[in-house]
């Protein structure tokens, strides 16, 4: 199989879909491999090193005519030209992005094979599960660099200062990206509250993850209570493959003290701030109610080697695996029958229908 890796163009992407040692993986496998030129230098990984390991290097509209393209974000409006017939594995968070997105695979009938609702025999979401830690990380560092004064926060340092705990952080959401904000947040110093749905499931994270942390169930009546006296709000919630709820409500966020700051994780997935909308790493944030929002929708793409590196090593099995049993295999695969979002001019995700309005479309 001829397999793709395009340089991404999303704003302040550095990663890259496949390092050099991937691309001689799948040669291994007796595939060919090519990879725009350039693709990966945002990582650290130099057209010489992908030439070294046996890829082709070659112009974009020819990592795109390929069997399989393997990229790293959604396709952008740019990119739909090079949409054809082919398969592309990569995060599409199609019910949280423009519809135009969907509406172009369907006409040019290609194979979206969605990072985010690939799940493994577990029911885990293998792929989407490093990028989220990255994400919950980040999440609590750029929550506190936003509270600086200077930031237009309100000149509060998340911390200890002397054994004197500083700053109130609220994370909604105790999946991978909220236990690793609050993780970040409780090795500050900070005082941690923690919101989940499942009160088992949060007595276990805390007996075994977050000691340090303090849990409460997620309702209305609790997450106005919290947060309407928190410097730091963490978004968290996840929702496979649908748009996200909006669990903190505009009436939440106005109920916060001026220069607060609020990070919304699940702005891919169209966010569960009411208040939130998309930002980019070159304008990331915005004040809403006087609340600072920090809605950046490819977080990861700020540590492009490690994400890299990470990404790499949850999909390229995968990769193999789409490789080997090309387009006709895949929905006989059990891998990749939830993973496959479009296919043959059909949206095969009910969630991605749902939230676009696109029921009419929907090969169930």
């Amino acid at each position: 199989m001829k397999i793709g890796i395009p340089k991404e163009i999303k704003d302040q992407e550095g990663r890259v879909a496949m390092t050099p040692a991937g691309v001689q993986a799948l040669l291994a496998q007796g595939h060919t491999v090519v990879v725009e030129s350039d693709a990966g230098l945002g990582a650290g990984f130099t057209n010489q090193q992908y030439q070294m390991a046996g890829a082709k290097l070659v112009p974009v509209a020819q990592a795109w005519d390929v069997d399989l393209v393997v990229k790293v974000k959604e396709p952008l409006p740019a990119e739909y030209p090079y949409l054809d017939t082919q398969m592309v594995f990569t995060f599409f968070h199609l019910a949280g992005v423009t519809p135009s997105l969907t509406e172009a695979l369907l006409a040019k009938g290609t194979t979206a094979i969605a990072y985010e609702t690939l799940e493994d025999g577990h029911g885990r979401l293998p792929i989407l599960a490093p990028m989220s830690a990255i994400a919950g990380n980040m999440a609590t560092l750029m929550g506190a660099y936003y509270l600086a004064r200077f930031n237009q926060g309100k000149g509060l340092q998340l911390g200890k200062v002397l054994g004197k705990p500083h700053g109130k952080v609220v994370v909604v959401g105790d999946g991978v990206v909220g236990q690793h904000a609050a993780q970040v947040a409780c090795g500050m110093g900070a005082q941690v509250w923690v919101a989940g749905i499942d009160a088992g499931f949060m007595a276990s994270i805390k007996a075994k993850v977050l000691p340090e942390a303090n849990f409460f169930l997620s309702s209305p009546e609790n997450l106005s209570q919290h947060i309407a006296d928190a410097d730091l709000v963490v978004g968290a919630v996840l929702c496979r493959g649908a748009l996200a709820p909006k669990i903190i409500t505009e009436a939440m966020i106005q109920s916060m003290t001026t220069g607060s700051v609020v990070v919304d994780v699940s702005i891919d997935q169209g966010g569960c701030i009411a208040t939130s909308k998309p930002t980019s790493h070159s304008h990331p944030v915005f004040i809403e109610h006087g609340v600072v929002h920090y809605c950046v929708t490819n977080m990861p793409g700020a540590y492009p080697r490690t994400a890299t590196v990470a990404l790499e090593d949850a999909t390229l099995p995968y990769t193999v695996a789409i490789a080997a049993l090309g387009k006709a295999g895949l929905m006989s695969d059990q891998r990749f029958a939830k993973a496959v979002n479009v296919m043959d001019g059909k949206i095969t995700c009910k969630a991605v229908a749902e939230a676009l309005g696109m029921m009419d479309v929907w090969a169930g």
